[in-house]
């Protein structure tokens, strides 16, 4: 309740704007094959080592 109290200005202007999207799916989207592929090339040191685990 607190968080809520403290940001309250920034929501009404929020949902009296109405142009932004109430959910990032599109930047969530976008970053997916940096953060999936994050672990597979964790132990990748060289190029060549990167086309061998691909």
């Amino acid at each position: 309740m607190n968080y809520l109290a403290s940001n309250w200005r920034r929501l009404v202007r929020y949902t009296e704007g109405g142009h932004l999207p109430i959910d990032n799916n599109a930047a969530e989207r976008a970053i997916r094959p940096f953060v999936i592929g994050r672990k597979n090339w964790l132990f990748s040191d060289t190029p060549k080592g990167a086309t061998a685990s691909a």
